[in-house]
């Protein structure tokens, strides 16, 4: 057992990542639920803001900017903090490679608000780390699902790049900062090799065996609001410092070895 205690701000897809990995370890794992009814049974359920507890010693922070700066309690015995943001603050490089020093020009609205709340959480925080997000898979969230449902698409847009990460791998480089942590620092969280959405799926329908869908021209007005913001944004994303400075080796190192991972 451990005398370790996080409490994570919001329980979705990547805290449940993390939450499972730590409560193997022996953590406690607290939570706060937007519905209570919905928490595992080993994890504590708390309200939104949550109360002080002298025995929280790391917090994971997965809320939406929307949520806010909450008026935490003090907590006394905090060694570590952890923001969760994505890559979409980097805003449009033209395929370029951007790494943690590259200036944030965040081109929509949802990067600008992940910007000012990343920079929210560290001036109210010292102890924050930040990580920014590529695209997130997994379970019941990869091209295969789409490909059986007959809902995937191939968007044609030449020269176009998208990073994206397992949700795995999110929860291996959470864990090994906070096995070494470095306040104030930022990672970049994505696989080894950006690509587009047109390959990826061609991918995963070979591995099915299924036929792969046409593509289709990029058109914005064919595509929702979210989906469209996507394609206004092409970077590819370097993950040397999780290597480098945590020793990160990812599970899945390229997008092909996760959607092996769900035949």
């Amino acid at each position: 057992m451990t005398d370790s205690h996080i409490l994570c701000l919001g329980y979705g897809y990547t805290a449940g990542a993390l939450a499972r990995r730590l409560l193997l370890l022996g953590w406690q794992v607290s939570a706060t639920f937007r519905d209570s009814t919905k928490a595992p049974a080993n994890i504590r359920a708390l309200p939104y803001p949550p109360p002080a507890d002298d025995s929280i010693t790391h917090i994971l922070v997965s809320t939406p900017p929307s949520a806010g700066l909450p008026a935490l309690p003090s907590y006394p015995n905090l060694r570590w903090l952890g923001y969760l943001s994505a890559t979409s603050v980097y805003g449009d490089h033209g395929g370029a490679w951007v790494d943690e020093t590259t200036p944030c020009i965040p081109t929509s609205p949802r990067g600008a608000e992940r910007l000012a709340a990343e920079q929210s959480w560290q001036r109210a925080y010292p102890q924050t780390h930040v990580f920014r997000l590529a695209g997130i898979y997994g379970p019941d969230r990869n091209v295969l699902d789409e490909l059986r449902a007959g809902t995937a698409r191939r968007i044609d847009k030449p020269g176009q790049f998208f990073s994206r990460i397992h949700v795995e791998d999110i929860a291996l480089v959470l864990a090994a900062s906070i096995a070494k942590p470095n306040p104030g620092v930022i990672y970049n969280v994505a696989d080894n090799e950006p690509a587009s959405s047109a390959e990826v799926t061609a991918y995963g329908a070979q591995l099915l065996g299924l036929p792969t869908p046409p593509l289709e021209p990029y058109d914005p007005t064919r595509l929702s609001p979210m989906a469209a913001s996507f394609y206004a944004d092409n970077k590819r994303v370097r993950n040397v410092r999780i290597k480098t400075e945590l020793g990160v080796q990812l599970l899945y190192p390229t997008y092909r070895e996760g959607l092996r991972s769900y035949l």
